[in-house]
């Protein structure tokens, strides 16, 4: 299959809310609003700038904090080992393990996946595992996918890296067809079918699968392919383009808009008014800032912003309440999770 060939989707009828965003589940359809932006947050909720490992320290009952204080989503990534020229263990546990965990914990917070490195597994147990987390959650669950970026980590699972970008084309096409294989012919991972049922089936329409970064692909592939895309922080004018390029391309595939994400991370200071001071793929700031940044990204076409506290100085809990007292209500009108999917 070549780089930017269209992957065959199985019918289904769609539908749209008048934002233009397709209703695919009740986590997906509360955490992207068009036009708008939601503010939510990166496991674990913590901060451990010092070593790669964070102590994992009161993590359910700081979700469960979160989701009260009204933040609409709590995101996890995938990290198979803890490759120190990575120097980051995320937030340890399996994500799809812990996704389990957290569907029990919690009611109404958006549980997303930033991101799955699809080349590592087999998509069959992805879509499995993505599904009974969706239904266990109650269509909370909104899975980010990825090529992935660390290469120490594909020799120790026997994969190659130089073809991760063929590779999740092919487990991305097989989890489009996984629920309803129909005529789907198969590919390297197989061929899902011949009388047999994947369950459980999506909580929704379908899983809602968000491209993160390019993952080897073309913003064309992209943009026809996914139900939204995660991007990493640029500078405003680049990312600007970046969106409006991106948007362009998904009207000229299906002539309706998508969701775009990222994320950022954040050491809140305590004085309000305190300036912007750069750090990894993200800054120290004061809320006044903090906002005006927000408010810019909003501005250009940005959906969400997962924040990640792993560099912030002061207490955690504190920050939380902080960021939900300060932030959140200047986006309150969209943290509404009672769109459930029809």
């Amino acid at each position: 299959m070549g780089r930017d060939a269209a992957i065959p989707i199985p019918r289904m009828d769609r539908e749209f809310g008048e934002n233009g965003f397709e209703s695919i589940n009740s986590g997906y359809n509360a955490v992207f609003k068009p036009n708008r932006m939601t503010v939510g947050l990166v496991a674990p909720l913590a901060a451990y700038h010092h070593h790669p490992v964070p102590s994992m320290t009161d993590h359910l009952q700081r979700t469960v904090m979160a989701e009260t204080l009204g933040f609409p989503a709590i995101w996890l990534r995938d990290v198979p080992f803890n490759v120190p020229s990575f120097g980051d263990a995320g937030q340890i546990y399996d994500p799809f393990v812990y996704l389990g965990a957290l569907a029990v914990a919690t009611e109404r917070i958006a549980l997303g996946v930033a991101s799955i490195i699809l080349p590592l597994r087999h998509p069959a147990h992805v879509a499995k595992a993505a599904a009974s987390a969706d239904v266990l959650s109650n269509g909370r669950l909104i899975l980010g996918v990825a090529s992935g970026d660390r290469p120490e980590e594909f020799p120790a699972l026997n994969m190659p890296f130089d073809s991760r970008g063929e590779r999740f084309r092919q487990s991305y096409e097989y989890m489009r067809h996984a629920h309803s294989p129909g005529s789907f012919e198969g590919n390297d991972f197989g061929r899902p079918g011949r009388g047999m049922d994947l369950l459980p089936q999506p909580a929704g329409t379908k899983l809602p699968l968000l491209i993160t970064g390019s993952s080897q692909q073309s913003v064309e592939w992209t943009a026809r392919h996914g139900d939204g895309w995660m991007i990493y922080p640029r500078n405003l004018s680049l990312q600007r383009q970046v969106i409006s390029e991106y948007r362009e391309r998904v009207q000229q595939n299906e002539r309706e808009s998508k969701p775009v994400m990222q994320p950022l991370y954040l050491d809140l200071a305590s004085d309000d008014s305190s300036p912007l001071q750069p750090i990894h793929l993200g800054f120290r700031s004061g809320v006044s800032h903090l906002l005006e940044y927000l408010h810019a990204l909003q501005g250009i076409g940005v959906n969400h912003v997962a924040l990640n506290l792993r560099f912030n100085r002061a207490d955690i809990n504190s920050t939380l309440h902080r960021l939900a007292e300060e932030v959140l209500p200047h986006f309150q009108h969209q943290h509404d999770h009672s769109g459930e999917t029809p």
